[in-house]
């Protein structure tokens, strides 16, 4: 089956991402216009301390209209490796450092119009390390116990795509 991008065009620049359309001839010879998020890519963090405590952020998403609890995740930096973007984020939302950092899945966040894709973290061997956190981002932190984790993501407690699918691909590692 062949999808060939025939034309791509700039509509909006972004600070965190941008929007282009693309004219993609389908396999059936048809022309179709597709609107893309244009992302350069994020991390999501797991940290999880020696008490089996696993930490999150709440904080106010303007878009959802509401304050989510969430692992600690940002936008990579334009040509940062993945694993350097996770030891700053973890640093910069929960102020501490992860003296092991673990590899443990990888995801497209949106991808019927975005291309932004997600690296996962598991973050363990925690030491406080605090880095100055965005201007924009008011944040509180949560420390909760992985049992009681999984019985909020159960009872719909936990809203957050990204966090839901990092909890997802940890559960080998929290057991």
């Amino acid at each position: 089956m062949a999808f060939e991008t025939e034309g791509s065009k700039i509509i909006y620049q972004g600070r965190v991402f941008d929007v282009r359309q693309d004219q993609v001839r389908m396999p059936d010879g048809k022309l179709v216009r597709f609107d893309v998020v244009a992302h350069h890519g994020a991390v999501t963090i797991l940290p999880v301390d020696d008490e089996g405590q696993v930490w999150f952020v709440r904080q106010y998403r303007h878009p959802a209209k509401t304050v989510l609890l969430e692992l600690p995740a940002g936008v990579m930096e334009e040509g940062e490796a993945p694993e350097v973007s996770a030891r700053r984020e973890v640093r910069e939302e929960i102020g501490m450092a992860a003296g092991e950092l673990r590899s443990i899945g990888t995801f497209y966040l949106a991808p019927g119009y975005s291309t932004e894709f997600m690296y996962v973290f598991l973050a363990t061997h925690l030491t406080a390390a605090p880095l100055k956190g965005d201007e924009d981002e008011f944040i509180s932190i949560e420390k909760i116990p992985v049992q009681q984790v999984v019985q909020m993501v159960v009872a719909g407690r936990v809203q957050d795509a990204k966090t839901l699918a990092a909890l997802f691909l940890a559960q080998p590692y929290l057991v």
